[in-house]
């Protein structure tokens, strides 16, 4: 028995195309609102720094972990800046002002757009910020990174549900698409790992002289690898093997780039960006939880367990 649309078959799985894919249509009542949340994965990055600044369980464990940390890079990094506007700004005024071509800026303009304010100023505070953001994240390195994994399993936790009932992979699709590089090698994957993630950081550097579009340009750069990363325990939690997880990537893969674009864009605000890299756990988590009661109802509709929904009347 299936519910599976009959448009599946006219759908190339992981396509940008609005037929839906398999069990999203007619689906029971107690499934509606993670289905429906599921058709937008960038609402979870939203929803988990709501999450974050609103849930006591979550944000009082982070703070006291980071506190420390934050307070004596936060002293460095005041000291930095103040200590260095001038110079920068002077940089500023010579390397970037003077040649609006390739930057897009100008003294009263930015890509042509009239500016209410100083933009060398401007400029110069936006690249301070993204430095004082780096010299905080210094301290907190190690700290933040433990934050990170207790906030995703807080999350988790909070749902009530034991270790066992993240299931085995289950096959949405009846003809799912080849796992890319037979899920063993490729840029998401590598990009998702700790060398390519000190990799992309690295090449995304000469972007941040370009403000704003280099921020939207990195984050597309980092999506898929953004995304596949914060998925990790997710995948692990299924003992999935690389060739399903790519599979699975692959049949998500624009819900992926979505996810991660807007992950990896919030991560790369100044100062709030460390904030982000928290509350991203926890939205990579409740996506987590939509997926996994997705999979569960998959697995009890193939095994005749559900009936099939008829379509609600007009």
């Amino acid at each position: 028995m299936s519910v599976v649309p009959a448009a599946e078959n006219a759908v190339l799985p992981g396509g940008f195309s609005d037929p839906p894919t398999p069990y999203e249509e007619n689906v029971p009542e107690h499934l509606r609102h993670a289905t429906s949340r599921l058709q937008f994965p960038p609402s979870y990055v939203v929803v988990g720094f709501y999450r974050l600044v609103t849930d006591r369980n979550l944000y009082v464990p982070a703070w006291e972990k980071c506190k420390h940390g934050f307070v004596r890079g936060a002293t460095v990094a005041l000291v930095w800046a103040v200590g260095t506007f001038k110079i920068q700004r002077k940089f500023v005024e010579v390397f970037l002002i003077k040649s609006p071509r390739v930057t897009g800026l100008s003294r009263d303009a930015l890509f042509g757009i009239p500016m209410p304010f100083d933009l060398p100023t401007y400029a110069t505070l936006f690249f301070l910020s993204s430095q004082v953001s780096a010299v905080i994240y210094f301290f907190l390195s190690r700290n933040i990174r433990v934050a990170r994994e207790r906030a995703y399993a807080q999350t988790l936790a909070s749902r009530g549900k034991p270790a066992e009932w993240w299931g085995p992979y289950v096959e949405e699709w009846e003809r799912p698409p080849r796992a890319p590089h037979g899920g063993r090698w490729g840029l998401g994957a590598f990009l998702s790992g700790p060398v390519g993630r000190v990799v992309a950081k690295l090449l995304m550097i000469p972007l941040n002289f370009v403000p704003f579009a280099g921020l939207a340009i990195a984050a597309w750069f980092r999506a898929l690898g953004t995304a596949r990363y914060l998925h990790q325990p997710y995948f692990k939690a299924k003992n999935m093997t690389p060739e399903q997880v790519s599979i699975f990537i692959e049949e998500r893969k624009w819900d992926y780039r979505a996810f991660g674009f807007a992950a990896a864009l919030a991560e790369r605000l100044p100062l709030v960006g460390l904030v982000f890299s928290i509350s991203n756990r926890i939205g990579a988590a409740m996506w987590a939880h939509d997926l996994e009661k997705r999979q569960h109802y998959v697995a009890a509709v193939k095994a005749g367990q559900v009936p099939e929904l008829k379509p609600k009347a007009e």
